[in-house]
């Protein structure tokens, strides 16, 4: 089953939890976004508060405890045996991360609306302000489903595999950066900014499209792949994106905001 669902087939599934997973860098907060339209039955997921524990020298988005995972979504009426979809309305870029961590907290079944709240609006189906009431779900985290890395592990992919950078490649280069106190990127890392995995329309390019960017960018099978990017969030699109092509691939979630959180790690520029 793919990672993905179109409108059409989500509009067809019976009995789904759909998540909307809207959320912007410095604001509005996602839920505003949600309050003014959402696809019926969705349930606001935060970012912030639902899919990352609170900032510090792990990163801005370091990754929550299974008991407090567990609660959120709970909350948020996800169970077990229940398919979960999720959705933004940034090319996927935050959608992903909830996908990530459904994943590795062992949800068997979660899918990302593959053009999100924009296609869903193209496809003619309705949005609506009406919020839900959720019944409390039955989820029980179950952590290490997808693979991890540490900083001296993604150090040690950068330097014998290939780690892809997906932020914007002028913070990759240095030349900006808006929100870490330092600017630059891990050494040995390789630009690729995850607005490369996209369609014109915001969708996510075929699988061989993907495995050919990927290729381009040096990998292939037998090498370990690793991701990151300022806080772990758009990386997450980066492993979706490699899943895709048929790559297996680590999420370093304390990305950069991590990286720096220690001044004794090396910085690159250019």
């Amino acid at each position: 089953m793919s990672a993905l669902i179109t409108p059409a087939e989500l509009a067809a599934l019976p009995d789904v939890s759909v998540l909307d997973v809207r959320w912007r860098l410095g604001g509005p907060p996602g839920v505003e976004l949600y309050r003014e339209g959402h696809l019926a039955g969705a349930v606001f997921c935060d970012v912030d508060a639902d899919l990352a524990a609170p900032p510090g020298p792990a990163g801005r988005h370091p990754l929550p405890g299974a008991e407090e995972f567990q609660r959120a979504m709970r909350a948020l009426g996800v169970s077990d045996g229940r398919p979960v979809v999720v959705y933004d309305d940034t090319g996927s870029t935050t959608a992903a991360r909830a996908w990530w961590a459904l994943r590795y907290f062992g949800h068997p079944s979660v899918r990302v609306l593959d053009g999100g709240l924009a296609a869903w609006a193209e496809a003619g189906l309705p949005v609506t302000k009406d919020e839900p009431e959720v019944a409390p779900g039955d989820f029980t985290a179950r952590p290490g489903g997808m693979p991890t890395l540490t900083a001296d592990e993604a150090a040690a992919v950068a330097a014998e595999g290939v780690l892809l950078d997906a932020r914007a490649a002028e913070r990759y280069r240095g030349e900006v950066e808006p929100v870490d106190p330092v600017a630059g990127h891990v050494p040995g890392a390789v630009s690729a900014p995850t607005t490369g995995n996209l369609d014109a329309g915001g969708r996510f390019l075929a699988p061989a499209v993907l495995r050919d960017r990927f290729a381009g960018l040096g990998v292939r099978e037998g090498v370990p792949v690793g991701a990151y990017c300022g806080s772990g969030v758009t990386a997450a699109h980066e492993v979706l994106a490699l899943e895709l092509a048929g790559v297996p691939a680590a999420l370093y979630v304390g990305s950069w905001s991590n990286w720096v959180a220690d001044p004794a790690r090396p910085v690159a520029t250019g």
